[in-house]
């Protein structure tokens, strides 16, 4: 054809086509559809292409050949269409089927899912099993605080006077390498055996409790001892817990010691590295220890914080940030003569893991430089916590200062922000080795009902940037009775390895007094916490009556999922929460926004909405329909709700009373009657509770009737719904085979083989070899074909996947196949309900033939017809396959079928990787829509570290006046021993890991991060239409039109004369985010709605605020200093002593 003058066109994001003056006929008579024409006008350029193209689809001097004309197009489609249905009507069997089961009406009946109804019974059992647990809860805290009251506290207690299981001494004797130091306490340790426990999915011993203490505790201390003693009279209240109820699981007592007492025992699961196990940093510790924090984090970076005591500072935040969850709000502010945030976050922002993350990266750039300025440090943060126009928490409100020193106290700040109510605790925390006066910091943390802390080194870290939440019990510990509520958390990972858990707190009191007459004590004793496993709680959901695409899912006050079949985290972290927000396990709207406030509001309600949901392969999108329905689950803080699709209101439940029909159907399980019947594919349900799993289906099978052969459909210990539907879709399926497949050659029409798939988890496939490449989940539920099928009309394709990074298909021996598939919709009376799905796969490569004789201009039996020289003909997607593309497109983008044989092996793939300047086109004339979201549970490999040295990343480099002062040379030698001894340990994620022990690591094999996903699905244009993309000499017509009662579009076009107009590619794989998804910046500027617990307890008149700190400050021996330099040079460096801090005193028990 004649080919106008060409110019370059735009690259990505633009359009592909553009403005530009057509050669013989003015401007360009098509505007780009995706500009501002809309509604009439958008309709009338959908229609004018095809009647402005036909000039130039016959222009004077074009060659013999000429681009097909649209209603030749449209006949091609028409018969790809009748293909297509003819296939699917003689070979699918969807009508049969339906016939089968309408003859087979005694055998079943039709039962109703009432929304309201199964909701609210639902609720209900949820609220009675987490009932169950808190009376057990409210048993343990009673007797800790009697059993602790009734204490005498013994100074002269020895570790011999205490016997225990140590969970962590069997680990402890195997490490090879393991300090000598703890050698000494093992006499005391229980030596215990254990047994193995499916529930527990571990070793355990009921007999007796183990006991966690944090490795950088020591032992042998006089508090911890005290902590021991009086904690194993709880190991029998643990054992009655038990008996009253067997379905508990972890019991565990939490103390502020850093005690951690659970039972049923059994060992720690130690990691390969240091155990940074510590109970008060657990997220159900720290919710059931205070009330939710306002919490402003200000650090000195003047001038003289020196480098080592900036990093100091910068790990003190870290692990200050790691206390907060997400019911917690904060900010970070640096100071010197001025104050500034430390991040983009101009306000407080909500604790959660990715805010923190932020703060985290942020508090590394910290430079320092100038003065010291408490005043313009302390007005920004009362000024953060007094601005009233941002969601907070609204409860303890406190300042959190890090400095190396100063003298000014700032009085007058406080005189105006803070008294005489003093509802802002102030925190002082003096970092580093120095020989400053503390005293100001001392007295800030004193007049302001806080605390002051000394950090002097790393190894104070952990401990004193915890213990502030001690002063925060005070008020609850004060309240008594009515702060002793339970809650409920988020969903995290158990440390012992249950798996998905959610726990029961109650927090612990200290019910001493000094003496008589003497105010009570203040202290809290721990948290008391219960776990309770996701997939307890999943077994009150009803499984598999709602469909494969019904579903119930609960969300918390936060609207962080507890229950949803999208709540997958890829990988875990027991130190965080998993904390996915309902609006990110789904595709987010306007209509889920409602739902979600009204659920965390605790309102009832019900609601159907058109919604876009995700495929399980996560390669489409499909529009649907689905019903609401929502209650709160009373006495938690969790809501529940259900959603069905309209066709999932009925379901079939089997009768087969019949017991020789019952015998008949079971025995077309049997792999015996496969070569006949077609081969059997079970869903792996819990048929039986004696029924042994397995990954293989083979087996599977063979384990399932192994137990048949013992036990009957009715059995007691079987789910008899489950049986039931399975052996009565078994025989429906086998009729199928006898009534349409078995007689058909499927070879005639190019056929792989055929198929049916069921609710009541059967796949047939037939013939029985074809099994052999069946790739498809036996589980129907969790097939994306069966699912797709069930929420579309009409034949649904499904190209084999394939991964843009992979080699292309291996097109051997005709195994490589295209499902077509379609759902049965039956219709009994009113009720209509889609019990099963059928469908063909294609053999690609005879198809692909197929389709481009049903895309050309003759039929089957005529020869391709060849344009004379003289004569004018339209190009066809046969003969003139060098010079035209005709492609089937399904509703992803992905390519089904090709006319170009070299295009076969890239079946598929996104069409953008075989064609990037057509894709474009299509999506820029709203063929496609694009829908891009954040996976915020995917796993990535671990980034390369950037330094290959063998020293400390980021090791500080000391200036010449640090070399001339003293005070350095001794901080520098006490800092380097830590470094050397504890850095390794402690905080291993700053030295390059040892690729020994990394290799049989998870967290370095992989970790937490952000995804986003691009899918494409079809806009809004139905009608056939023709275009160009042009591109100057590049131009190239094209015409597409969506196949009737299918998910495919039909593409015609030339194919590109040159690549210099190549546009930018559309993308549709998963890329990684490495700003953690959408900027954290703007996000916190639009919160999503949450709700905070309902009762706050930050302050109490009769708390006694005397006990706020009183650090030892000493001048450092330089002579003990040099020598430990002096030690560690030469290779020696001296055995770690405990470490006592300063807050143990006040714990005397």
């Amino acid at each position: 054809m004649a080919v106008p003058a060409r110019t370059c066109g735009s690259s990505w994001p633009g359009p592909v086509r553009t403005a530009r003056p057509w050669p013989g006929h003015g401007p360009r008579p098509f505007p780009d559809l995706r500009g501002p024409a809309s509604g009439p006008a958008r309709l009338l350029l959908l229609l004018l292409p095809p009647l402005l193209l036909l000039p130039l689809l016959t222009a004077p001097g074009a060659s013999a050949y000429s681009f097909p004309q649209q209603h030749t197009m449209q006949h091609w489609a028409r018969r790809l269409e009748q293909e297509i249905d003819g296939v699917m009507r003689i070979f699918g069997g969807a009508q049969q089927l339906r016939e089968i089961y309408k003859d087979n009406r005694n055998l079943f009946e039709v039962q109703e899912n009432e929304p309201q109804n199964l909701v609210e019974k639902v609720a209900g059992d949820i609220e009675s099993l987490l009932d169950r647990k808190v009376q057990a809860l409210k048993r343990l805290a009673d007797a800790a605080e009697n059993f602790q009251k009734a204490h005498r506290w013994q100074d002269n207690i020895k570790e011999e006077d205490i016997m225990y299981y140590d969970a962590k001494a069997d680990a402890e004797l195997d490490d090879p390498e393991g300090e000598d130091m703890e050698r000494g306490s093992k006499t005391s340790t229980l030596r215990l055996d254990f047994m193995e426990d499916p529930n527990f999915k571990n070793k355990v011993n009921y007999s007796y409790t183990a006991v966690q203490i944090p490795t950088d505790i020591y032992k042998g201390s006089t508090v911890i001892l005290n902590e021991l003693n009086w904690t194993e009279a709880l190991e029998n209240v643990f054992i009655e817990n038990r008996r009253q109820d067997p379905t508990l699981l972890w019991q565990v007592f939490g103390s502020a010691t850093g005690v951690t007492r659970y039972y049923p025992a059994t060992p720690w699961r130690a990691p390969k590295k240091i155990d940074l196990y510590d109970v008060r940093r657990r997220p159900w510790y720290i919710q059931g220890a205070s009330s939710p924090k306002d919490m402003v984090i200000i650090v000195d970076v003047s001038g003289s914080v020196s480098g080592l005591t900036l990093k100091l500072m910068k790990t003190s935040v870290c692990e200050m940030l790691d206390t907060l969850s997400d019911d917690d709000y904060v900010n970070v502010a640096s100071f010197n003569e001025k104050a500034q945030p430390v991040s983009c976050f101009t306000h407080l922002v909500q604790a959660n893991v990715r805010n923190k993350k932020v703060f985290k990266e942020a508090v590394q750039g910290m430079v320092a430089k100038g003065t010291t300025g408490y005043k313009a440090g302390f007005e920004y943060a009362f000024d953060q916590l007094q601005n009233s126009n941002i969601t907070r928490a609204n409860c303890n409100k406190m300042i959190m200062m890090f400095t190396d020193g100063g003298e000014d106290r700032v009085q007058d700040v406080f005189e105006k922000y803070n008294w005489p109510n003093r509802t802002v605790r102030v925190f002082t925390f003096s970092v580093g080795q120095h020989n400053y006066d503390v005293t100001p910091l001392q007295w800030m943390a004193c007049t302001n009902k806080g605390y002051y802390f000394e950090i002097p080194s790393i190894g104070a870290i952990r401990i004193n940037t915890q213990e502030y939440l001690d002063v925060l019990g005070r008020p609850m510990v004060l309240a008594g009775k009515e702060a002793k509520q339970v809650q409920w958390t988020n969903v995290y990972e158990d440390a012992l390895g249950l798996g998905l858990v959610v726990t029961g707190t109650l927090p612990v009191f200290n019910l001493t007094q000094d003496g008589p007459g003497e105010k009570k004590n203040q202290l809290i004793l721990g948290v008391m916490g219960i776990d309770v496993a996701l997939n307890d709680i999943k077994r009150l959901t009803p499984n598999y009556t709602l469909g494969a695409n019904g579903y119930v899912f609960a969300i918390d006050l936060n609207g962080y999922v507890l229950l949803h079949p999208n709540l997958k985290p890829q990988t875990t972290n027991f130190r965080e929460p998993v904390t996915l927000d309902f609006l990110d396990a789904e595709l987010e709207d306007e209509n889920k926004e409602e739902i979600r406030r009204s659920m965390i509001d605790g309102n009832k309600g019900h609601k159907q909405i058109r919604t876009l949901v995700k495929s399980l392969d996560e390669r489409y999108i499909d529009e649907v329909i689905r019903n609401y329905t929502w209650v709160p689950i009373r006495s938690t803080n969790y809501s529940l709700g259900l959603v069905l699709p309209p066709y999932s209101t009925f379901y079939l439940q089997a009768n087969l009373s019949d017991q020789i029909l019952q015998v008949k159907y079971f025995e077309f399980l049997l792999p015996s009657s496969f070569e006949s019947e077609g081969h059997v594919f079970i869903a792996p349900r819990e048929y039986c509770k004696d029924l042994n799993a397995s990954d293989n289906n083979t087996e599977f099978l063979k384990n399932f009737i192994e137990l048949m052969e013992k036990v009957t459909p009715d059995s007691k210990q079987c789910n008899n719904f489950l049986l039931h539907n399975l052996i009565l879709d078994t025989g429906i399926t086998q009729q199928l085979v006898e009534r349409v497949w078995r007689d058909q050659d499927l070879n005639t029409y190019s056929l792989l083989a055929v198929f049916a798939a069921t609710d009541g988890g059967i796949t047939r496939v037939f013939p029985n070899k074809a099994a052999e490449d069946w790739t498809e989940n036996p589980e129907p539920f969790n097939a994306s074909f069966y699912r797709r099928s069930l929420d579309n009309h009409g034949y649904v394709f499904k190209p084999p996947h394939q991964d843009s990074l992979l080699r292309p298909l291996e097109l051997e021996n005709d195994t490589v196949g295209v499902l077509v598939s379609t759902a049965v919709e039956l219709s009994l009376g009113r009720r209509t309900l889609r019990p099963a799905v059928v469908g063909v796969k294609l053999d690609l490569e005879a198809w692909a033939e197929k389709f481009k004789v049903l895309a050309s201009n003759r039929t089957h039996q005529d020869q391709p017809q060849k344009c004379g020289p003289s004569s004018h003909c339209e190009m066809d997607c046969e003969v003139n396959n060098e010079d035209l593309l005709c492609v089937l497109i399904d509703d992803g983008g992905f390519l089904v079928l090709s006319n170009q044989n070299h295009q076969w092996d890239q079946v598929g793939r996104f069409f953008s990787e075989v064609d990037a300047n057509l894709m474009l086109a299509l999506y820029n004339n709203s063929f496609y829509t694009r829908k891009e979201s954040y996976d915020y549970q995917a796993a990535c490999a671990p980034q390369p570290p950037g330094n290959l040295g063998a020293a400390p990343r980021g090791v500080f480099v000391p200036t010449i006046a640090d070399f001339l002062n003293l005070a350095w040379w001794t901080s520098a030698a006490a800092w380097s021993l830590f470094q050397q001894l504890l850095y390794g340990l402690i905080y291993h994620s700053w030295f390059q890991a040892d690729p020994a022990e990394a290799e049989g690591s998870p967290e370095t094999r992989e970790s937490s991060c952000v995804m986003k996903q691009t899918q494409y699905y079809f806009g809004s244009v139905n009608a056939s239409y023709n275009a160009i993309i042009d591109c100057g000499n590049c131009s190239r017509l094209f015409h597409a039109q969506r196949l009737t009662n299918t998910n495919l579009l039909f593409v015609v076009a030339e194919k590109p004369l040159c690549s210099q107009c190549e546009a930018g590619r559309l993308l549709q794989k998963e890329t990684h985010c490495p700003a953690d998804g959408p900027e954290q910046c703007e996000l916190v500027q639009r919160p999503r709605y949450r709700r905070g617990p309902h009762i706050c307890f930050d302050y109490n008149a009769t708390e006694d605020t005397s006990d706020c700190g009183r650090g030892a400050s000493f001048p450092p021996s330089l002579g003990v200093l040099v020598s430990l330099q002096l030690l560690l040079l030469l290779g020696l460096p001296p055995r770690p002593q405990p470490q006592v801090h300063s807050f143990a005193a006040s714990r005397r028990l």
